[in-house]
């Protein structure tokens, strides 16, 4: 089967690799319908060291069950199935609290032996992992679906431990896919006032469409006297950070409201950060945020994608085949993308 490999930063390549196979009882084999590139790919493709073997590449996915292990009950052949960036039991202490990418028996498709931008993938704890699509869902469904796997679910999981409500104001910092998907779910749960911040036209111009009641260009401190002026000097109850950088950090804690939360989902590329009395101690400020636990919202999320109630689908503008995925990582890089579908 073709698959996608990162051998170091740049070098994206399709390869014939072995197919996957059952490993343990516990398994199933899914050929892979849609996939995407995420923005968090773009962190290897900017900083990863040459590995000779290959990275494989790909956390999210939507595919067919072709083969399932012995133990696996949920599941049947034929099945089309939602697969999140992780992989969980469904069982252990973590999972039944909700935090199931803390699973005990879990762990993260991105970089695994067998990973979501390939032909066929390995899904380990099937019955905790994959949740099953209805059958007959309408095609035109399947992008907003694939969102569910990681992208809009991360920007809810951002809001929902930001504590977002109505009346309040939450502005996301970034204006990438989880940033406006973000916004989206901002929306959702009935923020007041959605500050978005971000520079790119096409960009926030769609963060519009999905709830943004304001759009911040400028960055750094000038970026932060606008929010300021936007919310009367007081700064914004909630801080969504979507983009993983420390100049992000350093804005959210900048625009934070005294008593506020700063929620974080963007992946953190640092591992020092200011916490002290100007930054965070100072304002009674709330921290939070991580990696999002996908699976714990699927069941409750599909819904609303079926009913349209939410369509985070368009977070997607340029679809390319599973061969020419490379040219993905270059045009997202290249800010000439927003998001791409990828189609093995």
């Amino acid at each position: 089967m073709k698959a996608t490999l990162m051998y170091k930063s740049g070098d994206v390549r399709v390869e014939e690799v072995p197919d996957p196979v059952i490993q343990e009882p516990t398994d199933a084999l899914v050929r892979v319908t849609y996939a995407c590139v995420c923005g968090s790919d773009l962190h290897p493709y900017h900083g990863l060291e040459a590995t000779p073997e290959g990275r494989r590449m790909g956390h999210e996915a939507i595919g067919v069950v072709e083969q399932i292990g012995d133990q696996v009950t949920t599941l049947s052949l034929g099945d089309t199935v939602i697969v999140p960036f992780a992989w969980s039991d469904g069982t252990c202490s973590f999972c039944r609290d909700g935090i199931t990418t803390s699973c005990i028996h879990g762990g993260f498709f991105d970089g695994a032996a067998s990973a979501t931008q390939a032909e066929k993938l390995r899904v380990p704890q099937a019955d905790g992992t994959a949740v099953v699509i209805p059958a007959g869902t309408d095609e035109s469904l399947m992008p907003s679906l694939l969102t569910l796997s990681d992208v809009y679910l991360t920007g809810y999981h951002a809001a929902l431990q930001g504590r977002v409500g109505p009346g309040k104001t939450v502005t996301v910092i970034g204006d990438g896919a989880v940033g406006l998907s973000a916004v989206l779910a901002s929306k959702q749960m009935g923020a007041e006032t959605i500050i978005l911040m971000g520079r790119h036209t096409a960009r926030t111009d769609l963060g519009r469409e999905f709830g943004a009641t304001h759009v911040v260009a400028e960055r750094g401190d000038e970026g932060i006297r606008k929010v300021m002026d936007i919310t009367n000097g007081e700064g914004s109850h909630i801080v969504l950070e979507a983009v993983g950088y420390m100049a992000a950090y350093e804005q959210a804690y900048g625009i934070l409201r005294p008593g506020g939360v700063i929620s974080r989902v963007g992946v953190p590329q640092y591992e020092n950060a200011p916490v002290g009395f100007t930054s965070l101690f100072g304002k009674n400020a709330t921290l939070t945020g991580g990696p999002a636990t996908v699976r714990a919202y699927l069941e409750s999320a599909i819904p609303q994608v079926l009913d349209g109630t939410i369509n985070p689908g368009r977070v997607f503008d340029t679809e390319l085949p599973l061969d020419d995925i490379a040219e993905g990582y270059r045009l997202m890089d290249a800010r000439k993308a927003l998001k791409v579908l990828v189609r093995p």
